[in-house]
C-alpha cells in the first residue's frame, strides 16, 4: 500500500508513575522458585527487561488514552473539529461493548460526525489502526484521525504471579509458555495523522507492507488478562522473524529503498533474544534502532508507537530520516511502515 498524501502529524504519549523492577518480581515468585530450584535473575537474564510500569489497579485504559490523545492533539496545530476518525487499537479495553473509542470520543470532545471504533490485531493494533486512518485520508474521506490505545498489564503479572506459586503441579518444562506474561508493562500512546494540505510536520507516511502467516496463530493465545497468555516464545520468535523477513523483501520492493537507505528503525519491542535475531536476519545495524523493552518490557500494541515517540523525543530520529517501522505480532501478522521524517511534534508525560 502506497501513499501520496498523508502525513504523521503528532503523537502523545503517557507513561504510568508505578515502576516495578524484575528484581521485584522474582522476589515475589520465590516460592516456586525453591520449588524447582531455579536460579535467581534468571528472568532479566531471559528477556534483558529490568523493569516496566504500571498503571494504578482498576484503572480502565479510556482514562490514559483520553490523557495522550489529548497531548497529540495539543503537540499540533490541527482543530479537534477536523478529527473525522477515532481509532482505539490496544489490546486492553474498557467493556467489551460499547467500542473503547466512544469513551475516548467523549473525553476529547470530538465532533459527532467523527467515525469512531476498536481495532483488534495483538500487539499490531495500533499500526492496523494507522493504516486504516491513512486509507481513509488517501481516498479523500477525512483530513485528519486519531489512533490511540493503552496497554494495563498489571491484571495479566499479578494473575501468572499467582498461578506460578500456587499450582505446584508445574514443571519447568509448564512454565515456560507462562514466562513471556511476566514480560508485559503498560503505557498509553496517541499517533494523530492528516492530509498533507493540513500538515504543518510535513512528515509523510509512505507505504504499508503487511504479510500473514495465520498457520502459526495458536502459538500465543489468551482468553483476556482475566486468565492468563499461553506462549511458545522460542517458535514464536523463530516463526515471526521469518514472517518479518519475507515482509521486508516486500517492504523493500514497495518503499523502493535499499537496506542503506534506512536511516532509522522502531520495531516491536519483545526482548533482547527477539530484536538480535530480527537484525541479524534482516542484516540491519542495531545502532539504527531504538529500544525501550529494558525500562518498558513488552506493552503490546503500544510498544512501537510509544518506542517511536521516545525516540523522536530522545533526539534519535532527525529531519530528512527514513524511518522503518518493523511490527510482527502474534497470529502470524507481520506490518512495516515506511515513513520520511521531517519534524518531530510530541507531547508525553513520563
Amino acid at each position: 500500500m502506497k501513499y501520496q498524501r498523508v502525513c504523521v502529524e503528532s503523537l502523545g504519549y503517557a507513561l504510568p508513575p508505578e515502576v516495578v523492577t524484575t528484581d521485584e518480581l522474582e522476589d515475589r515468585l520465590a516460592p516456586v522458585y525453591r520449588r524447582l530450584r531455579l536460579p535467581e535473575g534468571r528472568l532479566e537474564l531471559m528477556t534483558g527487561i529490568r523493569e516496566r510500569r504500571f498503571f494504578p489497579p482498576g484503572m480502565l485504559p479510556s482514562a490514559a488514552s483520553i490523557s495522550s490523545g489529548e497531548r497529540a492533539i495539543q503537540a499540533c496545530g490541527i482543530d479537534r473539529d477536523e478529527i473525522g476518525a477515532l481509532v482505539h487499537g490496544s489490546v486492553c479495553r474498557d467493556f467489551i461493548e460499547p467500542a473503547t473509542a466512544c469513551g475516548v470520543h467523549h473525553g476529547l470532545k470530538l465532533p459527532a460526525s467523527c467515525t469512531i471504533y476498536d481495532t483488534s490485531n495483538a500487539c499490531l493494533g495500533i499500526l492496523t489502526g494507522m493504516i486504516q486512518v491513512a486509507n481513509m485520508i488517501e481516498l479523500g474521506q477525512i483530513r485528519a484521525g486519531l489512533v490511540v490505545g493503552t496497554e494495563t498489564g498489571r491484571e495479566l503479572v499479578e494473575n501468572t504471579i499467582k498461578r506460578l506459586n500456587e499450582d505446584t503441579s508445574l514443571t519447568r518444562k509448564d512454565i515456560k509458555s507462562l514466562v513471556a506474561s511476566l514480560t508485559i508493562g503498560s503505557g498509553s500512546v496517541a499517533v494523530l495523522l492528516c492530509d498533507e494540505k493540513l500538515s504543518q510536520s510535513g512528515s509523510r507516511f509512505t507505504v504499508a507492507s503487511v504479510l500473514a502467516r495465520s498457520e502459526h496463530h495458536q502459538l500465543c493465545q489468551s482468553t483476556g488478562l482475566e486468565n492468563f497468555m499461553q506462549t511458545d516464545s522460542e517458535e514464536l520468535m523463530k516463526r515471526g522473524v521469518a514472517t518479518g523477513d519475507e515482509t521486508f523483501d516486500q517492504f523493500l520492493a514497495e518503499t523502493g529503498w535499499h537496506r542503506h537507505d534506512i536511516d532509522k528503525t522502531i520495531c516491536h519491542q519483545v526482548g533482547v533474544a527477539h530484536r538480535k535475531l530480527l537484525f541479524e536476519t534482516l542484516d540491519l545495524d542495531p545502532v539504527l534502532d531504538f529500544a525501550t523493552l529494558e525500562t518498558l518490557g513488552n506493552t503490546g500494541a503500544v510498544a512501537l508507537p510509544l518506542t517511536m515517540a521516545l525516540a523522536l523525543e530522545a533526539g534519535h530520529i532527525s529531519a530528512d530520516d527514513r524511518v522503518a517501522l518493523l511490527g510482527i505480532g502474534s497470529g502470524i501478522n507481520c506490518q512495516m511502515l515506511g515513513l520520511e521524517w521531517r519534524q518531530t511534534n510530541v507531547l508525553g508525560d513520563s
